[in-house]
This record gives C-alpha cells, sequence and structure tokens, in this order.
C-alpha cells in the first residue's frame, strides 16, 4: 500500500484471523485495527532495520506451506542507505494460509 490512508484501509479489510494474527486489540469480542493516525505516528518513528527483524521473526513464526503464492515487488522512493543502496521489498502471500512473507534487499542505486 501507497500510504497511510491506504495502509489504514487496507487493515480496515483485515478479516478476524488476520486481525488476530496481527495481534489487533481485542475489544467486546472483536478485533480493533489502529487508526490511520496512530499507523502513521508509529511508522514515522520506528527504524526500518528494526521493523524488518519484525517482520522477518512474524514471517518465521506463521509460515505455512501453500500451493499457491501472490508475488509483488516495490522499490521504496528515496530510501537509500549510507552506501548508496536502493531498498526494494518483495512481498509473497499464500492463497490458502493468508500469510505474507517479506523480503528486503538493497541494490545500488544508478
Amino acid at each position: 500500500m501507497r500510504g497511510y490512508k491506504a495502509i489504514s484501509d487496507w487493515a480496515k479489510n483485515l478479516g478476524p484471523k488476520a486481525r488476530e494474527r496481527f495481534r489487533c486489540r481485542y475489544e467486546k469480542g472483536v478485533f480493533i485495527v489502529p487508526s490511520e493516525s496512530i499507523i502513521r505516528n508509529i511508522l514515522i518513528r520506528v527504524e526500518p532495520d528494526h521493523l524488518d527483524q519484525a517482520l522477518q521473526q512474524w514471517n518465521d513464526r506463521y509460515s505455512g506451506s501453500d500451493e499457491s503464492l501472490a508475488i509483488d515487488g516495490k522499490t521504496m522512493c528515496n530510501a537509500i542507505d549510507k552506501q548508496g543502496h536502493q531498498t526494494h521489498i518483495m512481498s509473497v502471500i499464500g492463497h490458502q494460509s493468508n500469510i505474507c512473507h517479506t523480503q528486503k534487499k538493497s541494490a545500488h542505486c544508478r
């Protein structure tokens, strides 16, 4: 998703099992996703490498076997490290498990 609103809209469309896996707050029998402003406030404060490690740990814990996968990749705009490498992210989502696997890679910027 591009932008905080798009991320928030995506989160609002998650099913109950996905909300539980993402450890959303549980209130009155329903898992509540964070608001757009909470998502924005968190993402502007988080270190990208720490987020990457957390996502990899989440993937390790919840990974499973799937017969089919949806694959998508993105190049992060203006995400260039001190060595001049630009960040690329590839995600794979299992159709049966709905589990997302994410890989971050840096490549030299041209």
